[in-house]
């Protein structure tokens, strides 16, 4: 059974970092296109990051362009999301998304497009 189970939230004060993490039982990362997606109260899910099967494309949202990195680990099988310099707006549920498509879609933050689906880890960013 394909699982992908995300870890890493926190809380944290504005202007420092922390490090998601997606790892995926079933299939190997690298044989997955792999997302960051995330929620806030009353928001709709927005896209964050997108890297494609062969780990050679990436794809940001504006609003995390410059301040968040994904990236994996094909050796731990776990997909990664590198955030820095947060700010309260980044408060939400962040979920991993997974798909054994090697092309990600378009638009790129697609989330019906991603069929498995981990349960979120809650990130916090204090004023």
């Amino acid at each position: 059974v394909q699982e992908v189970v995300e870890s890493g939230g926190g809380s944290v004060q504005t202007g420092g970092s922390l490090r998601l993490s997606c790892e995926s039982s079933g299939y190997t990362v690298a044989s997955l296109s792999m997302a960051w997606f995330r929620q806030a109260p009353g928001k709709e899910q927005e896209g964050i990051a997108v890297i494609n099967r062969d780990g050679g494309s990436t794809y940001y949202a504006d609003s995390v362009k410059g301040r968040f990195t994904v990236s994996r680990d094909n050796a731990k099988n776990t997909l990664y999301l590198q955030m820095n310099s947060l700010k309260p707006e980044d408060t939400a549920m962040y979920y991993c998304a997974a798909d054994r498509r090697s092309a990600v879609p378009v638009p790129h933050f697609l989330s019906r497009w991603f069929e498995y689906w981990g349960q979120g880890t809650q990130v916090t960013v204090s004023s």
